[in-house]
């Protein structure tokens, strides 16, 4: 035990050396690199760094907890802006060249944290030529996380200044400053190459005041990092499939590509603006000399300390991925951050039993005799089933080989000689023990087998396959012929299977007590709380478990007594001779309904008493599934419910079904299984569930494991065409220079990005980050009154204060506070010219705050008032822009058009939806506004209730409006409208809405992505991986959108200048195509017809 502690401390020490050799040479993953004169500027493992333009040896610029990115050289070369983290969110700060104290130059509170995908917020791009500014892109005007506005702030403080685009991504001043190029598009973080897309970057040269804008890309690949030297404009493209340097040349209006790399994207490019560009190539430097067309290596040696590599013990107990009890309860096996541990419940130590980096453990499973713990384990490269002994003794036991799949959870025989497990294929396993045989007993069609359990005397393994309906069905496999049964139809959705200890019954829940609710919105059912708990009885003879009740007399002699106790201990001999039988003819018809009211059941355990489940909440989308879920005990004898334990996520039984270990919240605890074991809750620390961390060995089973997943679930075997395992090796040594987590998830999703798809989704890791400031917002804007030196409000967003939602706080009723108002002080500070009022509202959301205000820039006359602040005002911003939508196709229409946008195919979508559609069911046309829409899953709810078609009418006395048949149906023309980032989901609908005959697509082509993510649980440190699954096909049996996008039937730009001027094209377009349909074909619901007359005729 000792030396198998000590070996991971030795290989950590052996990494980090290694790593120390390869930073004495040149380093790699030198990233956001600038360069100015001699010296070049970059981020290296979270930090900044400079060093000479002829290579050797950097210096460290900053140090701290968070990331520092995107270095700019002031035009002088004295200083140096960037986006830091220093207070916990991503702000513009300036430091100077040879080093110093950062200033914070931005306040307002940027949004995410966010997923690598969406970059970062406040991100710096460079400088006004006269050097008093710094321009930066930031999201804080946008509800989309798809749109960004650039904007500069004075290098003195004060407010940031918007340019005049009202998107824009990437983007660099003329040399003249009167210019800029740019996109409005902004993806420049997507793990996507090759990506040919509607969200593809194009770039744009704009005039800073005529507000003429000219395009100077057109191909359907990507265009970004533009810089303008010169004369000239250089920027990266794709467009011959790897991200090579292009230039532009206003005056011949002629491009020409200047560098030809076909392995490595050339990344990051940024320039002196006089004639050199650095830029990223395989984690390296390079500078290309805009006079000659040649390229400079910059061999770079990085004399890092490497903290975010240091080995160290760290606490694993808030990445715990799943927990059993021993058969007796004595003890309970966790499975936290790659290590499988033995955790005494009351006294004794917590023995680490795997103590390794550089695998991730999984499945802990206890063995029927206490002795040994089942696992599954990549230790050797892919997953295999290993044996551990429980009291750390010994080294562990690789059981299988071979094996090229994710693998399941390894259960155990009760015999303790077998165990069954799982593949990704849906393949079903049963190892023996002796010979280590493995044989596959059964396949899940669908490749979803998760669900197996052993019967009490280990002659037969129940287990769910699902149907092509998607309703699951369960089967048992007999050991004693190796035959399968099905055991139950396809009709109902049967899961959660529990056999009885005696073996007469096998217990399973099922949907079929369908109780439907009706919508509160119109008139449609959903099904809730409707699954019931079942018993088949397993045999022809075996008696009903819960007959009839009725009291009766129970007579007994004492020699009875004691020949029945006889005769019980020779049937459990007899019994363990041979497996117990099952009567498999009409088996599915011997079933009986356990006399439980029918709810939301999980989790079912059969015990010797009774039944154990977990029974939850409601489920509403967008929130945790089934909250407030409780542990219940059922008692077959009295058959009465027990709530064990409230507000669980999760629960393990001890073999003997006597203790139970449940999770609630972070905390676990051990409760007696019997009707009043609530008040037998003892507390189970996981404080010793620590691991020896080595990041450098983490981050390498990091990287495998994601590339064994890709392998694993990809959506089509033959990955896109590529080869997957020479990406391996294109990509594994980099993983050697990766000197922080986030350029782990870079070199990752660099990897997952050549199979050219979208969702190709790397997150989340294991890393210091401060914790991010808690603004107190106001709902409001401000504007600097230049000539009083004085902030006022120059905007108030109107909120809806009925909905928290969309509080606005300074509308709340007793807020005396109006759009004009000067702001003299906040909280008594007073506010001034060189202020930034964001500064002073700093970590002060937790409390009301107040202000000094006036209608004049005067402390004479000048009031207080206290308002109640909100954290974000993303919500504000986005109501705003749909009432002034709403508004704009009233006016236009005199109120007989509707408007609805819908803001993502998820809770949200769903919400605005409802808020919205209903209430406008009898307009006369609608428009559908799906621009910025972030995806999700619920486009078809949608899309159903859009394409209900009119079968009749309904009248009622004394109603003067005609009801529809069906109801709540929208009878006239619609039209939709889409953008370059309607996206994932938000891309379906627009093309099933083109199925449908709803009407046409207006706008922009759609992002295209659309094959769908499962995560398959976390990486070892806590990571995310996201593998496209699930596509989309035409019926004619072809993919669809994928890599293109949906186009419009009519193609509408929203061009900069319009949108400037308060206009919206796209809307405009939209407006007029549902009154030309109007007007082309009238729709109007026919009035009530003429009175019947049934008297007989005289």
């Amino acid at each position: 035990m000792l030396n198998r502690r000590i070996l991971p401390v030795l290989l950590s020490v052996a990494a980090c050396l290694l790593f120390a050799g390869m930073t004495a040479a040149q380093t790699k993953l030198l990233r956001f690199p600038d360069i100015h004169g001699d010296k070049v500027v970059f981020t290296y493992g979270g930090d900044l760094w400079i060093a000479s333009t002829s290579g050797g040896t950097a210096t460290r610029l900053t140090s701290h907890p968070g990331l520092e990115l995107f270095a700019k050289f002031s035009p002088d070369g004295k200083w140096i802006a960037f986006t830091g983290q220093y207070d916990g969110d991503e702000q513009v700060y300036i430091i100077p060249a040879t080093g110093g104290v950062p200033k914070q130059l931005t306040f307002y509170p940027a949004r995410g944290p966010l997923t690598p995908r969406w970059g970062y917020d406040n991100q710096v791009y460079g400088w006004s030529p006269d050097g008093k500014s710094v321009l930066f892109r930031s999201l804080r005007e946008h509800f989309d996380l798809g749109d960004s506005r650039l904007y500069t702030v004075s290098v003195d403080g004060g407010m940031p200044v918007a340019l005049p685009m009202p998107k824009s991504g990437a983007g660099d001043f003329a040399p003249d400053g009167k210019k800029v190029v740019y996109s409005p598009l902004f993806r420049d973080f997507r793990t996507w190459k090759r990506y040919s897309g509607g969200w593809a970057q194009q770039l744009y040269i704009f005039d800073l005041n005529s507000h003429a804008a000219e395009k100077i890309t057109d191909d359907s690949r990507a265009h970004r990092d533009p810089m303008w030297v010169g004369g000239k404009i250089y920027y990266s493209s794709d467009k011959d499939d790897t991200l090579n340097l292009y230039v532009y040349d206003p005056a011949t209006k002629k491009t020409e590509q200047l560098t030809h790399g076909k392995k490595w994207d050339l990344r990051w490019p940024s320039t002196d603006h006089k004639n050199q560009i650095v830029y990223e190539l395989e984690g390296e430097l390079n500078v290309f000399h805009t006079d000659t067309g040649k390229s400079d290596h910059i061999s770079i040696t990085v004399p890092t300390d490497a903290i975010a590599m240091r080995p160290s013990r760290i606490s694993a107990s808030n990445e715990v991925e799943g927990f059993e009890l021993s058969p007796k309860g004595e003890r309970a096996v966790f499975v936290a951050r790659g290590d499988v541990f033995s955790v005494p419940i009351e006294k004794g130590a917590t023995r680490n039993l795997t103590d390794s980096s550089n695998a991730h453990d999984k499945w802990g499973r206890w063995s029927p005799d206490g002795a040994k713990i089942a696992y599954i384990s990549d230790a050797d490269g892919e997953d295999e089933v290993y044996l551990v002994n429980q009291d750390g003794s010994g080294k562990p036991e690789e059981l299988t080989h071979g094996f090229h799949a994710m693998l399941y959870a390894a259960e155990w025989a009760p015999d303790g000689k077998r165990l069954a497990f799982s593949d990704k294929d849906g393949k079903l396993f049963v190892l023996t023990l002796d010979d280590k045989k493995v044989s596959q007993i059964a396949q899940d069609p669908s490749g979803r087998l998760r669900d197996y359990i052993w019967s009490s005397d280990g002659g037969h393994i129940a287990f769910t396959m699902n149907n092509p309906n998607n309703f699951r069905s369960i089967y048992v496999w007999s050991a004693g012929d190796g035959q399968v049964h099905r055991v139950t139809g396809d009709l109902f959705d049967t899961t959660d299977i529990a056999w009885d200890t005696e073996g007469n019954y096998l217990y399973y829940i099922a949907v079929r007590d369908f109780a439907p609710q009706i919508s509160q919105i119109e008139f449609n059912f959903a099904t809730n709380r409707g699954q019931d708990l079942y018993a088949l009885a397993l045999r022809k003879d075996v008696k009903n478990p819960f007959p009839p009740e009725s009291d009766e007399v129970t007579i007994s002699k004492d020699g009875e007594k004691k020949d029945e106790k006889k005769d019980d201990k020779d049937k459990k001999e007899e019994k363990k001779k041979e497996y117990f039988k099952i009567d498999f003819d009409g088996l599915s018809e011997r079933v009986t309904r356990v006399p439980v009211t029918a709810d939301n059941y999980f989790g079912l355990t059969a015990t010797k008493d009774g039944l154990l489940f977990a029974k939850g909440g409601a489920f509403f989308y967008g929130r945790e599934p089934f909250p407030d879920a409780s542990l219940v005990f059922f008692s077959t004898k009295d058959r009465k419910e027990n709530t064990l334990a409230e507000d669980i996520q999760g629960y393990a039984v001890s073999a003997d079904g006597k203790k139970a270990l449940v999770r609630q919240g972070r905390a676990y605890k051990l409760y007696d299984v019997k009707p009043d074991g609530k008040n037998s809750a003892k507390n189970v620390s996981t404080d010793g569930l620590m691991v020896d961390r080595v990041p450098h060995e983490e981050w390498v089973e990091a990287f495998n494991e994601v590339w064994r997943r890709y392998r694993d679930f990809f959506y089509v075997k033959n990955m896109h065409g590529y080869d997957w395992n020479g990406l391996r090796e294109q990509y594994r040594p980099l993983v050697d220079y990766v000197a922080h987590r986030s350029d782990l998830n870079y070199v990752l999703g660099e990897m997952v990005a050549e199979l050219s798809i979208g969702h190709a989704y790397i997150e989340g890791g294991d890393w210091e980050m401060p914790k991010r400031p808690q603004v107190a917002l106001m709902g409001a804007r401000f504007e600097l009154d230049t000539t009083a030196g004085k902030y006022k409000i120059s905007k108030i967003y109107r909120g809806q204060n009925e909905e928290e939602l969309y509080r606005s706080p300074l509308t709340e009723v007793g807020v005396k506070a109006g759009e004009g108002n000067y702001i003299l002080a906040i909280d008594g500070k007073e506010l001034t010219a060189k202020d930034n009022p964001y500064q002073f509202l700093l970590n002060k959301a937790n409390r009301p705050v107040q202000l000094t205000l006036n209608d004049k820039p005067a402390w004479e006359g000048s009031w207080q008032t206290n308002y109640k602040p909100i954290t974000q005002e993303r919500n504000l911003i986005y109501l705003e822009w749909v009432t002034r939508n709403r508004e704009i196709v009233s006016k236009a229409t005199n109120g007989r058009v509707g408007y609805i946008h819908i803001p993502d195919m998820g809770a949200a979508g769903i919400r605005e939806f409802i808020k919205y559609y209903y209430p406008q069911i009898r307009k006369e046309g609608l428009v559908v506004d799906v621009r910025g829409n972030g995806g999700g899953n619920v486009s078809q709810m949608l899309i159903e209730r859009l394409r209900r078609e009119l079968l009749g009418t309904e009248f009622s006395r004394g109603d003067s409006f005609t009801g529809t048949y069906p109801g709540s149906t929208f009878y006239g023309p619609k039209v939709c409208l889409i953008n370059e980032t309607s996206a994932s989901d938000g891309d379906i609908f627009p093309y099933m809405f083109k199925q449908a005959g709803l009407g046409p697509l207006i706008g922009k082509r759609t992002w295209g992505g659309v094959v769908g993510i499962s995560g398959h649980g976390p990486l070892i440190d806590g990571g995310t991986v996201f593998v496209p699954e699930f596509a989309t096909a035409s019926v004619q049996g072809q993919y669809v959108i994928e890599g293109h996008g949906v186009d419009p039937d009519i193609v509408v730009e929203n061009e900069a200048a319009a949108v400037i001027d308060g206009k919206d094209p796209q809307l405009a377009r939209g407006i007029a195509e549902v009154l030309k349909a109007m007007e082309a074909s009238p729709k109007k619901l026919p009035g009530r017809p003429a009175d019947p007359v049934k008297t007989p005729k005289r």
